[in-house]
């Protein structure tokens, strides 16, 4: 018998899914979605999932699955998050070079604040 905390993914891959869902969600069907908003996004359990659904707990295991699958198979198309994560971690390495001191190095910053919080 399943444990009530049973759960498919790790932490890990819980946030790196819900990374995914964000770049690629809208490429699910929508009984994807919304189990996977409900499950990476809301930090629902499986059971809480298939009370909102009506489908079973296996359902809803299933069609994460499919929905990692697909978020997965996109990304290796596309590679959206992994070139989003890249360009954040080159701005806040070259936030750490700017001279906030300077007039330019305050202009700047203001960009890198700005294109991190995009």
């Amino acid at each position: 018998m399943e444990h009530s905390s049973f759960s498919p993914f790790s932490r890990q891959d819980r946030m790196e899914l819900a990374l995914l869902l964000d770049f690629y969600g809208s490429c699910l069907t929508s009984k994807q979605q919304q189990a996977a908003e409900l499950y990476f996004s809301e930090d629902l359990s499986l059971a809480e999932i298939a009370e909102l659904t009506g489908i079973t707990r296996q359902g809803v295991r299933d069609c994460l699955k499919k929905a990692e699958n697909a978020l997965l198979e996109k990304e290796e198309q596309l590679g959206l998050a992994a070139r989003h994560l890249r360009q954040r971690e080159e701005l806040l390495r070259l936030q750490t070079l700017v001279d906030p001191a300077s007039a330019s190095g305050q202009e700047m910053l203001e960009i890198i604040h700005r294109l991190l919080s995009e």
